[in-house]
């Protein structure tokens, strides 16, 4: 199918290009979105990960018109926020600020949002916000001074990345798995198909 539109994918994020290639996707181009991510004053952390989907979405957007060779396609964006309570943790740069999210988690629930959206080339942008809920172990001196030591945590909301070490952590979750790697799947071919994409063109070759 040669009219499909191209697929432009707002993210660096390898995960993200991971989950897509995972149900046949292979985006286009990739447009990282350059944006100011910090909350607004008493923004809850599920306002927050739905705004900055829509955000990074309508900011390729315009820099995707602006080119000829992406004009005409469908920008697809995602965040995800780690929220414990009302607080949403930052996406751990520093070790203090790793250790502050391991502290938090350890031995508790929290809730990680994605945010996911997709804008057209019409204008329209479609959302969807994915909440789901996880409950780490106690975490031993041991456990956070190693996982620490493995230098996963950067870049990564709350600190921890679920897809590698830190998944021996998880004692429970509730709702969406790839969502908390970073791009809800079910959403993301919901949105995709309501905007047109064919999500489903290559599967008769993905498995020969």
């Amino acid at each position: 199918m040669t009219d499909a539109p191209q697929l432009i994918l707002a993210s660096a994020s390898p995960r993200r290009l991971a989950l897509l290639q995972q149900i046949g996707l292979d985006p286009d181009h990739l447009m990282p979105a350059d944006i100011d991510e910090a909350p607004r004053k008493h923004e809850t952390p599920r306002s927050l990960a739905l705004r900055l989907a829509r955000t990074k979405a309508e900011t390729v957007r315009q820099s995707a018109d602006a080119l000829q060779e992406t004009q005409g396609g469908l920008v697809l964006a995602a965040d995800t926020v780690v929220a414990v309570g009302r607080r949403a943790l930052p996406k751990a740069e520093l070790t203090e600020q790793a250790l502050m999210c391991l502290s938090m988690l350890s031995g508790r629930g929290h809730r990680v949002f994605t945010g996911v959206a997709v804008a057209e080339a019409n204008g329209k942008v479609r959302s969807k916000l994915v909440e789901t809920r996880i409950r780490f172990k106690r975490l031993s001196r041991k456990d956070v001074d190693d996982y620490i030591a493995s230098g996963e945590w950067r870049g990564k909301a709350g600190g921890y990345a679920i897809q590698g070490l830190a998944g021996s952590f998880v004692v429970k979750l509730v709702g969406s798995y790839p969502s908390v790697v970073g791009l809800p799947l079910v959403e993301t071919v919901n949105l995709l198909t309501a905007a047109g994409y064919p999500v489903h063109q290559g599967w008769a070759t993905a498995a020969a």
